[in-house]
């Protein structure tokens, strides 16, 4: 689909947006695009949750040696991620389908690639005016889209107290994590909290395991009280395994050894399923990426690209029933390019594929023949497992055309309590 027809899409759902408003998703980036990395202000790639006013940075590698241009453009959105009723001049102080214009060719490595960088605000597109979710869109100049991100925007309104519990069914006590929440505001006085005040629990900046349908359950005064026994839990899975390859050349962290073909190859030990052993503590950094580069100026540019080689030994799937390598390095997506394959003989699954220099945290899920995906068979689920967890609060006044963000916090559950 041309980008100019989807615009003409989106502009008949904001017509007809109360009978037939449909909820936006990510868009997947093609085969030549590579390491896309989002964030507001953090040294590693994560799912970038702003404050107002506050700099967004967007990054990623076109691998096809083009150096096509690229353009973005920015939408605002409601809490279910349908288009909100704004128009862009209300959410936006300048322009957006500007090309993107810092871009730089990779120097010294073998593979090629053109980094693209764009920061916002710029001089075209001066700076959000409202909170609120957002997606952004790169497309090429034959309006096609390339990708899309999902980024928000809150100020902080309301103070959001988050308080990180063991679960309260004595059943999953041992593997599962509940998410306490406290709302007040000095500034906003709620009205009908029920209904106006919304909430996103997000684990590990996966926004698609977040948990969005849960409601206060106490309400005194002005303070809004979310102490559930299941609705507001995860399960706590395991660390994250990690490699490191900044030294291309030699073996490092989780990296069995080098080998140099058309590009560097980097095998990585054999992994085991965690499920059935004791916990461990190992620090990572909650399943996210950082690129980095030794005896370089510029990793932008001077990072190499490596292909990296899993595997897992694990006994055989039923029929229907498939493993993926999981992490923030391709935004959680479930993809052909991270599926992994069955070799009988060795009794292990394997796959490969590009990453830049860098540190990564992954992990392996098995996606079932309906699609759910299984992330704690193979890693296990332990209750101890250090991980971060955000909690978004959304309030839409009586009468508002949109769902504002008034509130973040956020809890690490190294200070896990009963």
């Amino acid at each position: 689909m041309s980008y100019r027809l989807f615009k003409i899409i989106t502009l008949c759902f904001f017509v007809s947006y109360n009978l037939t408003a449909q909820k936006v998703t990510e868009i997947t980036p093609p085969d030549y695009i590579k390491t896309i990395y989002f964030n507001g202000g953090t040294s590693e790639s994560q799912l970038p949750i702003i404050k107002l006013g506050e700099e967004l940075i967007l990054e990623f590698d076109a691998l096809n040696g083009q150096e096509e241009d690229y353009y973005y453009e920015i939408k605002h959105y409601n809490f279910d991620w349908t288009p909100s009723q704004l128009v862009e001049s209300e959410y936006l102080d300048g322009f957006d389908e500007q090309r993107i214009r810092n871009y730089q060719n990779s120097f010294n490595t073998l593979q090629t690639f053109s980094h693209y960088k764009l920061s916002i605000p710029n001089q075209f597109t001066k700076a959000i005016k409202v909170t609120g979710n957002y997606m952004i869109t790169i497309y090429d100049d034959y309006d096609d889209i390339v990708f899309s991100r999902k980024f928000m925007v809150y100020q902080q309104q309301a103070n959001v107290g988050v308080a990180i519990k063991r679960s309260r069914n004595v059943k999953e006590i041992d593997q599962k994590q509940s998410v306490d929440i406290t709302i007040n505001s000095s500034q906003i006085q709620f009205v009908n909290p029920k209904q106006t005040v919304k909430t996103v629990v997000i684990q590990n900046n996966n926004l698609k395991t977040a948990i969005t349908t849960l409601k206060p359950q106490y309400i005194l005064a002005n303070e809004l009280t979310y102490r559930y026994n299941e609705e507001s839990s995860f399960y706590g899975g395991n660390e994250f395994l990690y490699f490191e390859n900044k030294e291309i050349r030699a073996a490092s962290n989780g990296v069995q050894f080098i080998d140099l073909k058309d590009l560097y190859n980097t095998y990585l030990f054999t992994n085991v399923s965690r499920a059935s052993q004791r916990y461990t503590y190992n620090p990572d950094i909650n399943g996210n990426f950082k690129i980095t580069a030794l005896d370089v100026n510029n990793p932008d540019t001077e990072a190499d690209y490596a292909r990296v080689h899993f595997t897992l030994q694990y006994k055989a799937l039923k029929p229907g029933q498939h493993i993926y390598v999981y992490g923030n390095f391709n935004n959680y997506e479930i993809e052909d390019f991270n599926k992994m394959e069955y070799f009988e003989d060795e009794g292990v699954y394997n796959t490969s594929f590009l990453l830049k220099q860098g540190f990564y945290n992954y992990k392996y899920v098995i996606v079932n023949k309906d699609k759910t995906i299984d992330h704690t068979a193979i890693s296990g689920s332990f209750w101890q497992t250090e991980n971060n967890y955000k909690v978004l609060v959304y309030y839409r006044e009586l009468g508002a055309r949109y769902d504002q963000i008034i509130g973040l916090g956020e809890k690490n559950s190294v200070g896990i309590t009963n």
